[in-house]
């Protein structure tokens, strides 16, 4: 197994590491002080199965190398780990693994692995589209968003790539789970590749900026608000389940 702390004090990177060592002495970080150093190291193979990333390092951000990091490697589980609670929010933006407030503690570490357990044991839905003379199968979670493009569709992965169909918009829409929304005549945005929710429009991972009819902008946050809340559950319920 990869794992990585990414944390500009050397005196954290130690004392993480021996919390690590406390609930199993074989495993060993890869420690990196800085943002970029981390993101070249993440272009090794095989990718880290989980990083451990501290938010506040000076002159970087860490929600932004979260973002980076997924484009590189969108199977890397992601931990933030931070001195208060303020970017939770951005942690389920980003479909983090779990979110840590220093000190970090053994127990912390052994609920972070315990719930990457779980992610990996979660069946995952396949979507076999066709494309051009053939056909291509991608996972659900892979999709960031699907858009029209005149008579096509054209499906942008989390990692960048575009797969380009012929499929009508509203047939496609209906294979796809609830973590997808329709966000305007023309586009179908999975709400967990959302960076920023604002009242009249969205900002996804890469950038790309959507709009809002303006008489779907109460359902449109609603149905986010309510999806945020649904995982916020999920996750507090996983929590309670490993207490017991």
């Amino acid at each position: 197994m990869r794992i990585a702390l990414c944390d500009d004090s050397i005196k954290e990177q130690k004392q993480f590491t021996e919390v690590l060592h406390g609930w199993d002495p074989t495993r060993q970080p890869e420690c990196f002080s800085s943002g970029a150093a981390l993101l070249e190291a993440a272009r090794r193979i095989p990718s880290f199965d989980i990083v451990f990333l501290d938010i506040y390092m000076p002159g970087e951000n860490g929600v932004e190398i979260a973002q980076e990091l997924k484009k590189l490697s969108p199977e890397t589980a992601i931990v933030f780990v931070t001195t208060s609670q303020e970017h939770a929010v951005d942690a389920f933006s980003l479909h983090a693994l779990h979110y840590l407030v220093k000190p970090v503690t053994t127990e912390g570490v052994i609920e972070a692995f315990r719930r990457l357990s779980q992610h990996r044991l979660r069946p995952r839905t396949m979507l076999t589209l066709t494309s051009g003379r053939g056909s291509c199968s991608v996972y659900l979670d892979e999709i960031g968003y699907v858009r029209s493009d005149r008579h096509a569709k054209e499906i942008v992965l989390t990692d960048g790539r575009i797969l380009k169909i012929w499929t009508p918009l509203e047939e496609l829409g209906a294979k796809l789970d609830s973590s997808f929304l329709r966000v305007n005549r023309s586009t179908i945005v999975n709400m967990n590749y959302i960076e920023q929710m604002g009242t009249d429009t969205c900002v996804l991972r890469d950038g790309t900026k959507m709009e809002f009819p303006r008489r779907e902008r109460g359902r449109i946050r609603a149905a986010y608000d309510e999806h945020i809340f649904s995982r916020l559950s999920e996750q507090t319920e996983s929590g309670r389940e490993a207490e017991k």
